[in-house]
C-alpha cells in the first residue's frame, strides 16, 4: 500500500465530498462535505486530511487539536472517519487513526479520544479493535473513547 494523508486542495476537494460510506453507516457519520464546513469554521483546531492509495482518493478523516479546550474529549482526538464504501476492510481506517495518533504525539499529547453511536453496523467494535476503551463518559448520547498514546 502507498498510503498517505494529504491535506485538502481546491482540486481534490470534490473528491473528498464525494466519498460515501455503506448506506447503513450514515446514521453513524456525517458526510464530508458537513465535516469540511466545521472545519472551515473551525481552522484552528480543525485538521480534516484525505486518505490516498496511490492517487486514489480511499477515504477522510478530521482529527481536532484544541489542547485548552475544557472539556478533555475535545483536546484530541478524531471528530470523523470515513472510508469509502467499496475501500473498507483494507487497512484504511486502521492506517488513519494511526496518523491522527501520531500527530496528536507531534504536538505533545499522550492521549486521543473518539465519539462513537452504539448500534448495529457501528463503528464501536472497529474504535475498540484498535484499543480504544469507553471512559464512561457520554456527550450528546455518544459514548467517548479514549486511547492512551
Amino acid at each position: 500500500m502507498t498510503v498517505r494523508l494529504v491535506e485538502l486542495t481546491p482540486e481534490n476537494v470534490k473528491a473528498a465530498c464525494d466519498i460515501q460510506v455503506k448506506p447503513d453507516q450514515q446514521k453513524y457519520v456525517a458526510p464530508v462535505v458537513e465535516s469540511l464546513a466545521e472545519a472551515y469554521v473551525q481552522p484552528s483546531t480543525a485538521w480534516p486530511r484525505l486518505i490516498l492509495d496511490g492517487d486514489r482518493v480511499v477515504g477522510f478523516v478530521m482529527g481536532a487539536f484544541d489542547p485548552e479546550n475544557e472539556i478533555a474529549a475535545f483536546r484530541a482526538g478524531i471528530w470523523r472517519l470515513n472510508i469509502a464504501a467499496n475501500e473498507q476492510g483494507r487497512g484504511y481506517g486502521r492506517f488513519a487513526v494511526e496518523a491522527v495518533a501520531q500527530e496528536a504525539r507531534r504536538r505533545g499529547q499522550s492521549r486521543i479520544t473518539v465519539l462513537w453511536i452504539r448500534g448495529d453496523g457501528g463503528p464501536e467494535g472497529f474504535y475498540l479493535g484498535l484499543g480504544f476503551t469507553p471512559t464512561g463518559e457520554e456527550i450528546g448520547g455518544e459514548v467517548v473513547g479514549e486511547l492512551t498514546l
